[in-house]
C-alpha cells in the first residue's frame, strides 16, 4: 500500500453482524488529502441496531461514527465537503409527515455542522441493510 493511502478503522467501531466474513470493506480511506467515509449507520460494535426507527437518535450516532472515522485520518466534520444521506421512508416523499421526518433529521444534522456545512444529497429508499435502520450517511472530506 502506498504511503499516501491509509485504511481507516476506528477501534471498537460498529461492525456488520457477519463481521469479517462480509468481506474486506473499510470504514473509510484517506488518499492523499482526501478522506472517504463509507456509509455510516447506527449499529453498535456487535452489529445491533441502535434506536430502531428513531430519526433523531440514529443520525446523532451516524454523525458521531463519521467523526470517529475522520479522526483516524486527522480530520473533523469541518473538513467535510460532501455528504450523501439515505433515508428510509415507505410513503411518498412529500406532505406534512415526510416534512416533519426530514426536519427532525435535518435539525440533528445541523447541530454537527457549522454555518458552512457540506454540500449534500438526500436519497429516499425503502430499506437499508438491517430492519430498524432509518438513515445511512457517507462523507467526503478534504484536508489542508
Amino acid at each position: 500500500m502506498s504511503a499516501d493511502r491509509q485504511r481507516l478503522e476506528p477501534e471498537r467501531h460498529w461492525t456488520w453482524r457477519g463481521g469479517p466474513a462480509w468481506g474486506p470493506i473499510a470504514q473509510g480511506w484517506r488518499v492523499g488529502n482526501l478522506v472517504f467515509v463509507g456509509g455510516q449507520v447506527a449499529l453498535d460494535e456487535h452489529g445491533q441496531v441502535i434506536a430502531p426507527g428513531d430519526i433523531e437518535t440514529q443520525p446523532r450516532e451516524v454523525y458521531r461514527n463519521i467523526e470517529r472515522v475522520l479522526a483516524e485520518a486527522g480530520a473533523t466534520l469541518a473538513d467535510v465537503v460532501k455528504i450523501t444521506s439515505y433515508l428510509v421512508w415507505d410513503g411518498e416523499p412529500s406532505g406534512p409527515a415526510f416534512d416533519e421526518f426530514w426536519v427532525r433529521m435535518a435539525t440533528v444534522r445541523a447541530s454537527f455542522f457549522g454555518a458552512d456545512g457540506p454540500s449534500g444529497t438526500g436519497v429516499v429508499v425503502r430499506a437499508l441493510v438491517y430492519p430498524g435502520l432509518v438513515i445511512e450517511v457517507e462523507a467526503i472530506a478534504v484536508l489542508g
